[in-house]
């Protein structure tokens, strides 16, 4: 929400008072388009807001839905837009609950949709990938960074990586390690069952890549939401297929955002976009205090010698955004 008062507009923290999960922006001649994790227990579509100032948003209502997927999915996450030629790619995730998802493609004339599927399965020999983010470099070529389940390594669980995207609808098959567990933070359960297994799991998922300070820089979440260790941490890079490394103090927590207990539970799974003034902002999902409902949230992001730090997560009215913002 936002209002207007002696010292310019200011918004508060929900931007949206709706469930929407896993936010991306994008910007378009028209304004901007958001899209996320829609509500719901038994299915899961995906959802857009439209804004023409990033702080006010209308519902645009789902462009994505189970019954537009073929096979037996049930909950669709995550989805981020490119432009890709002529058209608007979606890239999603589609599996049953919180069981078997894939990387799936969807296209559109328009980028609030509806897009309709292109029969794609990006990521056929995983068995989990969800939270796809597609990244276009400098010189033209598309990345595709995603997280996946990983049994090697000291601290198994969920983690991030990167391939190349060698059309809208295929990746070259050879993904790299962006982000895996080195730290008790990122640890989402104890004692979890999976494959057959009983294992200590962590958790780094949710990347969003941007290009600053000469270096490529991967934010991504991590730890257990229900935790007061959980939040936004980034790592960098000198291309974007690595190898990518951990600032100074990356060890002893999220060092972009995160939980303040009794006050905003749960930040991540954040998107970046750039105002006119050239401020960068993070977007991002917290949960309400009952811890019944995602929202979309919006702070200032600055940048240290360390890295992005967000300013917030801020709960009282803030400076608004310069108006027309830009992705990037």
């Amino acid at each position: 929400m936002t209002s207007e008062g002696a010292r310019g507009r200011t918004y508060t923290n929900p931007v949206w008072p709706g469930y929407l999960a896993d936010p991306f922006v994008l910007a378009t001649p028209g304004g901007y388009v958001a899209v996320g994790t829609g509500p719901g227990e038994g299915a899961q579509s995906l959802v857009a807001l439209a804004s023409a100032d990033l702080v006010r948003w209308e519902p645009l209502g789902d462009v994505l839905a189970p019954d537009d997927v073929p096979g037996e999915a049930t909950h669709l996450w995550a989805p981020e837009i490119a432009r890709m030629g002529g058209e608007y790619v979606l890239y999603y995730s589609a599996g049953v609950e919180d069981r078997g998802h894939a990387l799936r493609v969807a296209t559109s004339t328009s980028p609030s949709g509806p897009y309709r599927d292109a029969g794609v399965v990006l990521t056929p020999d995983e068995p989990f990938a969800i939270d796809a983010h597609p990244f276009r470099d400098d010189d033209g070529q598309w990345y595709l960074f995603y997280a996946v389940d990983r049994l090697e390594g000291e601290r198994v669980g969920t983690a991030v990586v990167v391939d190349r995207l060698v059309g809208p609808g295929r990746l070259a098959g050879d993904p790299r390690p962006v982000v895996s567990a080195t730290a008790d933070w990122q640890l989402f359960l104890a004692d979890r069952p999976m494959y057959g297994a009983v294992h200590d799991w962590h958790t780094c998922e949710g990347p969003f890549v941007v290009r600053r300070q000469g270096r490529y820089w991967c934010l991504y979440s991590g730890g257990n939401w229900e935790e007061a260790g959980y939040g936004v941490s980034a790592v960098w890079a000198q291309t974007p297929m690595g190898p990518w490394h951990e600032p100074d103090g990356a060890a002893a927590g999220p060092t972009v955002v995160r939980t303040v207990p009794g006050v905003v539970h749960g930040p991540g799974h954040a998107s970046v976009v750039t105002d006119d003034a050239g401020a960068d902002w993070l977007v991002y999902h917290a949960w309400d205090a009952a811890g019944t409902a995602r929202r979309m949230c919006l702070d200032r992001l600055t940048w240290t010698a360390d890295g992005p730090v967000c300013q917030g997560p801020t709960t009282t009215p803030q400076p608004a955004p310069a108006a027309g913002a830009r992705t990037g």
